[in-house]
């Protein structure tokens, strides 16, 4: 029978692509530069609201406290969730290969100043409006939202569903109020979460996971 450390240990090597996927696109931002502009006229009647940059910038911790809390309590779960993950992030980094794209709709200058605002000028400095299709900051948000909602273990209380569901709605508004992201961002994600769906929860994928003795 296995020790309840090594069952912890089992599947470390999962993680190791979340190092791979940023050294990849701090490449891709950093020598991807001749892009195609994207976006639609919806984007620029958006309000830019500053506040929330506090649930953008929330979504780091937020996808990787679900993702680490899975990995200890439910490892098929976190498996399906790593696969849903990955499968999004990788064609990210292809789409910013084979389309290279931006965006021109952030403001150009502010007209008042807290800390919200200034989260906004640190954000803008150091994250480039390009390589945007879709968002990740949405497609992930969808995919630990999935995790939660499938899990039979430890995550399934009704408080916690639900508290990762309005998080990771308030997430994925957040990107078009920061103006980081277009409409056309957000829908991209969601239409890639269909098909990634049904194939890392319901479909092939799923079912070989569920064989796993974890």
């Amino acid at each position: 029978m296995k020790s309840k450390k090594k069952d912890w240990l089992r599947f470390w090597w999962v993680f190791l692509y979340a190092p791979i996927y940023m050294i990849i696109f701090f490449l891709e931002e950093r020598y991807i530069t001749d892009c195609h502009l994207i976006g639609i006229p919806l984007d620029h009647k958006i309000p830019f609201i500053e506040w929330f940059f506090f649930p953008y910038y929330i979504w780091f911790p937020f996808i990787a406290a679900v993702v680490v809390r899975l990995f200890f309590k439910d490892k098929v779960t976190f498996l399906k969730t790593a696969g849903f993950l990955y499968f999004g992030m990788t064609l990210f980094l292809i789409v910013n290969v084979v389309y290279p794209n931006r965006l021109d709709i952030r403001p150009t200058e502010f007209t008042r100043d807290n800390i919200a605002i200034r989260l906004a000028q640190a954000m803008y400095e150091g994250d480039t409006p390009t390589n945007v299709l879709p968002s990740i900051h949405v497609y992930n948000s969808l995919g630990v939202l999935l995790g939660v909602w499938t899990t039979k273990k430890d995550m399934k209380h009704k408080a916690i569903k639900w508290g990762v569901t309005i998080l990771s709605i308030v997430i994925s508004c957040s990107t078009v109020f920061v103006k980081q992201h277009s409409v056309i961002d957000v829908a991209a994600a969601f239409i890639l979460a269909v098909p990634a769906y049904w194939f890392f929860f319901k479909g092939a994928y799923a079912r070989k996971m569920d064989t796993l003795s974890v």
